[in-house]
């Protein structure tokens, strides 16, 4: 039971939305009959419109929903204090305010202390997913489409598509690079539009079967479905990209002209056929029906994704709770054996520090690689020391302090106290990784990654350009491309926005640098050293295939292999090529344009560079299949692994 001066809180979760849920309520309530239900959402500038609408709705008995309390920081101790000046004794006894906000900091304490908090989780399954959305159908409407079989079928394929894409999310970046917070709006503004296209006139500019009546307009329902509903959410380019492969597998004429249409390779999933029906094309009721007997646990093929998916969720499910364990540890009563914690971060600090080496001679490396024209490398060079001598300088500067602090002989500062816990942790302390270059690994690894790194230049700097570049070893990894596209362009006097790279794998030089256990200089004197680079562009060699793997034999991308996440690509030969200038037979090869990033997590955000902090380019792999199979497989490159 609420009452006027008690608000009433939804705590939102991803992909959930009351909305629909509270009008209906409100409905039954008669309050939106009588016009008296107002929301608004909140966000910047709102604030003047919220409280006169409080003002307003409690003393005219409106029921009021402020909703994404959360965007809204700089209001909310506006906002608990007019809660607090709630007088039950002044305000309309029909009053009623409903807040909806995500988990914040912001939210005013008191505000959910006094108030009722109501949750609503999103359902988990397709099954739960298409019993949700069919119970909450008004029969009427779903009756009052003049094609009825037509739309109720695009309906059930559209709901079971909202499904799809909101489960992906378990996933992780195979699903999506970014978890978007789909939810019940995106479905309902999509199959409103859906009955409104049938409900009006024929379309002749569609992708139909022409010999069929049934011809719906599929080009705009997926226009607006797929880049404006759902796509307005969509912010990565790649997922955008999935979304929209997805969407063709529900939005296709075989929809309508195939009976019991499958959505995948399974007999399990399908579009249900009811002849015996007394309503064309079914009535809510059987459609449940139908529901009820799909899987309670939904296999990755239904999502295209390969059975090894389920590791990854299952891993990243795991992650989460060991991580939060972690975060609960007291440090005080874990020391190992018999040292104590300050003695085990001391003794941690001394290792890594003994291990790296001298700050880069800049001056002198400057002097041997000078500025040239016609050899832009000399400059990536140089731009990759003075980030990794930055970062050697925090690294050594902050350890060296920590054990001061330590010992006493200077102030133990929160920073340098974050980094004491970080190193008895095993993780990279966040002082490190804000100079440093995106990495998942704990910090055994990320030091040994780091030294191969320095290793890589040192023996560039000794040695001259490698034969084969360890793409994984930039630090700015798009200046490396850049500089190899300005090399062939003033070798042939090209203009370097006439040129893009072409691709070849080069399977047949082997697999020997993809020996996980050999550190840089063990590769460079084994392999490397005796290698001859191409004439043109660049080798480069030290990426991850994350959701399929290479079939060395015949030269192309492969399924993954059962539990076996993550494969090692060949040698690549980056070649800068004239976009004039690309053969016939390069453009007709069936390739999969394949993203490459430098870790598993895929998202990044734009630095002031214009570049992704994550993404570092799209390549071309050849393929035997559709390069859909693989766009829905979520197949990437990475640069380096999360061990």
């Amino acid at each position: 039971q609420s009452l006027c001066n008690i608000p009433i809180v939804f705590i939102l979760s991803k992909g959930a939305d009351p909305m629909r849920d509270l009008q209906k309520l409100a409905e039954q309530h008669n309050i939106i009959q009588q016009n008296k239900f107002k929301y608004l959402a909140l966000g910047q500038g709102q604030a003047p419109l919220a409280e006169s609408l409080l003002e307003l709705g409690s003393s005219r008995g409106y029921w009021v929903v402020l909703q994404n309390c959360h965007l809204a920081p700089s209001w909310m101790p506006s906002l608990e204090k007019i809660i607090e000046n709630f007088n039950p004794d002044h305000i309309n006894p029909s009053f009623r305010l409903w807040l909806t906000a995500m988990p914040s900091k912001d939210f005013p304490m008191s505000i959910l202390q006094n108030g009722v908090k109501v949750t609503n989780e999103p359902p988990k399954g397709i099954q739960a997913n298409l019993r949700q959305t069919y119970q909450s159908l008004d029969n009427q409407w779903f009756e009052s489409c003049s094609k009825q079989a037509e739309f109720k079928k695009s309906m059930f394929a559209l709901a079971f598509f909202h499904a799809i894409v909101q489960e992906r999310r378990k996933f992780g970046p195979l699903g999506w690079n970014i978890p978007y917070q789909f939810n019940e709006s995106d479905l309902r503004i999509s199959y409103a539009q859906l009955q409104m296209f049938l409900n009006g006139p024929t379309s002749n500019d569609n992708d139909g079967d022409k010999d069929n009546g049934n011809k719906l307009p599929w080009k705009q329902l997926k226009y607006m479905t797929g880049q404006l509903n759902y796509g307005g959410r969509v912010t990565d380019d790649k997922d955008r990209r999935t979304l929209m492969t997805i969407l063709d597998n529900y939005y296709t004429p075989k929809l309508i002209n195939t009976k019991k249409y499958k959505f995948s390779t399974s007999s399990l999933y399908f579009v249900p056929q009811f002849n015996n029906s007394s309503s064309p094309g079914g009535e809510i009721s059987e459609y449940l029906e139908y529901i009820s007997t799909l899987p309670l646990i939904d296999d990755p093929e239904v999502f295209g994704l390969h059975d090894n998916a389920n590791i990854s969720c299952a891993i990243s499910e795991a992650s989460g709770v060991l991580s939060n364990a972690l975060m609960l540890q007291p440090r005080d009563n874990a020391g190992s054996g018999d040292m104590t914690p300050d003695q085990v971060i001391i003794k941690l600090a001394k290792d890594i520090e003994s291990q790296l080496p001298e700050l880069y001679d800049i001056p002198s490396v400057q002097q041997k690689y000078p500025v040239s024209y016609s050899e832009s490398m000399n400059t990536v060079l140089v731009q990759e020391l003075l980030r990794f001598n930055r970062l050697l300088g925090v690294v050594k500067k902050s350890l060296n302090d920590l054990q001061k602090a330590i010992r006493g002989e200077v102030v133990m500062s929160a920073e340098l106290e974050k980094l004491g816990d970080s190193i008895f942790n095993l993780q990279v302390p966040s002082l490190w990784a804000q100079v440093s270059y995106p990495s998942l690994k704990p910090l055994g690894s990320w030091v040994k990654d780091l030294l191969d790194r320095l290793s890589f230049f040192q023996a560039w700097i000794d040695n001259g350009q490698p034969p084969v570049y360890w793409l994984s070893g930039f630090f700015f990894t798009q200046s490396f491309l850049t500089g190899a596209l300005q090399n062939y362009a003033r070798k042939y006097e090209i203009p370097i926005d006439e040129l893009i790279f072409t691709f070849e794998v080069m399977s047949s030089f082997g697999q020997d640098l993809n020996n996980e256990s050999d550190n840089y200089m063990d590769k460079l004197d084994k392999y490397i050293s005796k290698m001859s680079p191409p004439e043109d562009g660049c080798y480069v060699y030290g990426m991850y295939l994350d959701g399929a793997s290479w079939d060395w034999n015949n030269n192309r991308l492969n399924e993954s292999k059962p539990k076996q996440l993550f494969c090692s690509m060949p040698i690549m030969w980056f070649k800068p090529t004239r976009m004039s200038k690309i053969s016939k037979e390069y453009k007709s090869m069936n390739k999969y344009a394949c993203p490459v990033y430098k870790t598993s997590t895929r998202a990044g955000s734009l630095s002031t560079t214009g570049h992704s902090t994550n993404y570092v380019l799209t390549t071309e792999l050849p393929t035997n299949k559709p390069e859909k199979h693989w766009v829905l497989r979520g197949v990437a490159m990475l640069t380096q692994l999360d061990s």
